[in-house]
């Protein structure tokens, strides 16, 4: 139970830091992964949606923007990730 209350509370610090800043970019797996790569032990978001067919949603923090990204099959996520797992993710259009 307290796993769903972190990945609750996580997932809301950071759609409150989005409303916040205002700034949100959405990019491709490919560019995710490439910002990846180039951080140390990151902070990610993750969850599963989809109505028509699964997704898989990530988002980060890197140098002070968030960004986000959507992807068909899993990401490959780094050895010393922290990943939070929330039960969806609430993009503002």
């Amino acid at each position: 139970m307290a796993d769903g209350a972190d990945a609750a509370l996580a997932a809301a610090a950071i759609a409150e830091a989005i409303k916040a800043s205002g700034v949100l970019i959405r990019i491709d797996p490919q560019e995710f992964a490439k910002i990846l790569a180039r951080t140390k032990g990151p902070l990610i978001v993750i969850a599963e949606g989809g109505i028509f067919g699964k997704n898989y949603q990530y988002l980060m923090s890197y140098k002070g923007l968030t960004f986000f990204t959507k992807s068909d099959a899993p990401l490959e996520l780094p050895g010393d990730a922290e990943v939070v797992t929330a039960d969806h993710i609430s993009i503002p259009s």
